[in-house]
């Protein structure tokens, strides 16, 4: 894997150490996450946050293990750090640390003080809501090491006040239970039971949300480091809270083995390779009800749209296909009037997009293709020719084939029901109701998917390719814009009238949807140099192509501010890494070197969310990332489209 160390140039320094985040995963949805120099600049950063019946129903419990050094002359270091509410950052401990490493996918501090160097690093127990945190004398000593638990238990979406109940605390023989929720055990426990208040999270206050809450100093556990290679342990875990884990240092090298055969499955032909593989992992978790797919960290759950579109990349890549299959047989259950469930993030199962659907088809499809499982493709070809039949009649939101030229229409007042959903106040910013591009690109590729699917299966495919060579034809002379790109909608309604009206227009705004018209495995064009070379001349950033060309009206380069804000820039010229897969795939067809389409990515791996790719990055340079620091269809495609080269 890539190495990933830094120095005291960037720990030591209060912006540069907050600004790159690490994550360790539990497999399950939930995690350990923070900075680099250990300052929590959000809400969801914490060392034990626990996964409940869904991903995205998620708690805090273990915030912080705050370390403090005990000289012999009984001197007091502190290592910890918390920024305040007045701005205040108190303690610095960063400014002790030496380096910090992500190795195998254990992160690992080193603070010096003179010539006392201590480590910590931690791990979580895959398949099991359990951290594990060790701190090791490298050199110097004897000292004594405590470690501050700072707690809380709630949403992760929110905050907790000193105002409401006092958490409740039970005593065990080695650490105390918390709110009978999640369990703390270690050496030289002592209880203490303080509010610290008004901690300040500064990444949420620039997102326009509440940056502050208080926060419970549960206790403090103490141990003697007298000699290098003496450790001082702790263990959070919830679920059943009778059943101790393994030692600390057990589950941290279970960790690393863990890690370097989900990296060696995965077969990486370099280092960048081997890390994305690794990236990927976290994504992948084990509910109740089977594998799924995290779309990001730390706030998203389970989305179809975003499981469908990483698929290929997150299992096909890497191999996890027989994870594929019980997941791909999971989903297909959701189909409902045609239509896959989009996400239960909400408390409910929605169904509200167009284009989750028939990116399931295409995951089908890549499936069957890449692993040769006819035999999936047999179990689930009557459902998926279902989908086709509803879309053929109608089903929710408008969503049907228009029979006057076999393309799919699309729109309902409210909705914004393509990968481009974003509202303000309600109001989609990017409604496209009519007949997107990438909408009639999958209709035509899932088409042609299907074809295969059921010629394999030795059934009647006659419907089939005449609703696909309809669909083809039809794209092929809708689309293509006199301005030298595709529409991005057609028969849109026209500015002057509402939904449903008479009149039409087709868009041709410059957007990268039109990417997949070419990309696609069934693609209904074929590329040509000058085509795509002017695309990227206008959408093409060092992360990815941006969601909207710069001059466009609506153009926002800058994805910040407060959810308003930053709704109405999402898909107005933010970059989106995931496109990069789209581009390259086109760019490879038309005949184009892509050798340096990954150059931005590659370092980008080390910027913000460690050894992952973000959500989105800024529209205008130097496109700073944004969003999500680690998304699911951002490592995917990625790693696919490296790999497919």
């Amino acid at each position: 894997m890539i190495p990933i160390s830094f120095g005291s140039q960037v720990c030591g320094d209060e912006t540069a150490g907050a600004a790159r985040e690490w994550l360790v995963t539990d497999g399950r949805g939930g995690y350990a996450m923070g900075t680099v120099n250990g300052l929590r600049t959000r809400r969801y950063h914490g060392l034990l946050v626990v996964a409940g019946e869904t991903p995205a129903v998620r708690r805090v419990g273990l915030v912080g293990l705050d370390p403090a050094v005990v000289l012999p002359s009984g001197a007091q270091v502190r290592l910890g750090a918390h920024e305040w509410a007045n701005g205040t950052v108190d303690p610095r401990g960063f400014e002790l640390l030496e380096e910090f490493t992500l190795s195998d996918g254990v992160p690992r501090w080193r603070w010096r003080i003179g010539d006392l160097v201590i480590e910590r690093e931690l791990a979580m127990t895959y398949g099991r809501s359990c951290v594990a945190v060790t701190h090791r004398l490298v050199s110097g000593g004897p000292v004594r090491l405590d470690l501050s638990a700072v707690c809380t238990w709630r949403d992760a979406h929110g905050e907790r006040r000193a105002d409401g109940p006092t958490p409740r605390m039970e005593p065990t023989a080695d650490g105390a239970v918390v709110e009978g929720a999640f369990r703390l055990a270690g050496p030289g426990w002592e209880p203490h039971g303080q509010w610290w208040l008004g901690v300040r999270h500064r990444e949420e206050a620039a997102r326009g949300l509440h940056p502050q809450e208080d926060l419970w100093y549960a206790g403090r556990f103490s141990g003697a480091l007298e000699f290098p290679g003496d450790t001082v342990s702790v263990l959070a875990w919830a679920d059943d809270l009778a059943e101790a884990p393994p030692p600390a240092p057990e589950v941290i090298e279970a960790a690393r083995r863990r890690n370097r055969a989900v990296v060696a499955a995965a077969k990486p032909a370099d280092a960048v390779a081997a890390t994305l593989a690794l990236a990927a992992d976290a994504f992948v978790v084990r509910t109740s009800t089977g594998p799924d797919v995290v779309a990001g960290y730390p706030w998203f759950g389970a989305w179809s749209r975003d499981t469908m579109i990483a698929y290929e990349g997150l299992f096909l890549h890497t191999g996890r296909a027989d994870e594929g299959r019980e997941l791909l047989r999971s989903y297909a259950a959701t189909l409902s009037e045609g239509m896959l469930a989009n996400t239960a993030d909400t408390g409910r199962v929605e169904y509200n997009t167009v284009d989750a659907t028939l990116w399931f088809l295409h995951a089908v499809s890549r499936h069957v293709t890449v692993t040769g499982d006819t035999d999936l493709g047999d179990e689930l070809l009557p459902a998926l020719r279902g989908v086709v039949d509803a879309h053929l009649a109608g089903t929710r939101y408008g969503i049907r084939v228009d029979p006057a030229d076999g393309l799919l229409t699309q729109g309902a007042p409210g909705e914004a029901l393509t990968w481009m959903d974003a509202r303000v106040y309600g109001v989609p910013v990017t409604p496209r109701v009519g007949k997107p591009v990438e909408v009639n690109a999958l209709w035509v590729n899932g088409l042609a998917g299907l074809v295969e699917l059921a010629e394999l299966a030795g059934t009647d495919a006659d419907g089939l390719k005449g609703a696909h060579a309809r669909a083809l034809e039809s794209f092929r002379r809708r689309f293509p814009s006199p301005l030298g790109w595709l529409y991005d909608v057609v028969d849109a309604p026209a500015p002057a009238y509402p939904l449903g009206g008479a009149a039409h227009h087709d868009d041709d705004l410059l957007r990268p949807n039109q990417l997949l018209a070419w990309s696609l495995p069934y693609a209904p064009l074929t590329p040509d140099e000058p085509t795509i070379r002017r695309i990227g001349a206008e959408l093409l950033t060092p992360l990815g192509p941006r969601s909207l060309a710069p001059g466009s009206e609506g153009f926002t380069g800058r994805h910040r501010g407060g959810p308003a804000e930053r709704d109405g820039a999402y898909h107005q010229g933010t970059v989106w890494p995931w496109l990069l897969g789209p581009y390259v795939d086109a760019a490879r067809r038309a005949k184009m070197s892509v050798d340096t389409l990954f150059a931005g990515i590659h370092s980008h791996l080390t910027e913000f969310g460690l050894g992952s790719v973000s959500e989105t990055a800024d529209g205008s340079a130097p496109h700073a990332a944004t969003g999500c620091p680690f998304q699911a269809w951002s490592v995917a495609e990625v790693l696919r489209a490296r790999r497919t080269g």
